[in-house]
């Protein structure tokens, strides 16, 4: 099947020597790897877990229709996070499309904003970084809720690691002012 390096240094997805070229146990051990991690970014840009779910579960299928054509298997993890933030930007504007046109509702209609403080203070949060330009709230959403590092981020949207560190500084200095003046 496939050799995968030491767990604790980066992973390495190549063919073994029996020349399995499908993929199988390479998406296997991303899978194992990565998905949560995956799924938690496709989350905080749809805000929906099934349909961030769904996203990531295209995403592998995408990785093992195309896994022959990949030249580095090593960019494996790289290729799948490329492929779910584009996934799930495909499906937000989908998403705000369909809200665009969605019937209005009635203006005695409650609101839908009964819960917990912390629901209320995560929507909150949400909103604030909603308004966002993209990029800046990619950058964020890929530092603090996937955890990358600016390389991983840079090499993730196609930016620079300088532009990582401006757009993750910028939407930092505006998420501050926006949820304080909201408090």
């Amino acid at each position: 099947m496939y050799a995968v390096a030491d767990p604790v240094a980066p992973y390495d997805y190549r063919p073994a020597e029996d020349g399995d070229r499908s993929g199988d146990a390479a998406l296997t051990t991303l899978y194992v790897a990565h998905y949560r991690k995956l799924v938690r970014v496709a989350m905080v840009l749809l805000d929906d877990v099934g349909r961030a779910e769904e996203v990531v579960q295209d995403a592998y299928l995408k990785m093992h229709h195309s896994w022959r054509r990949i030249r580095d298997p090593r960019a494996a993890e790289a290729y799948l996070r490329i492929t779910v933030v584009n996934l799930a930007r495909s499906r937000l504007r989908r998403r705000l499309v369909a809200q665009k046109h969605a019937p209005k509702p009635m203006p005695d209609a409650p609101s839908a904003e009964y819960g917990a403080l912390e629901i209320l203070e995560r929507e909150r949060v949400t909103l604030a970084l909603r308004t966002l330009p993209r990029r800046q709230r990619e950058c964020l959403m890929l530092r603090y809720y996937a955890d990358l590092t600016e390389t991983q981020i840079a090499d993730t949207l196609g930016i620079s690691t300088g532009a990582v560190k401006t757009h993750c500084f910028r939407g930092m200095s505006t998420m501050r002012a926006r949820l304080i003046d909201t408090a």
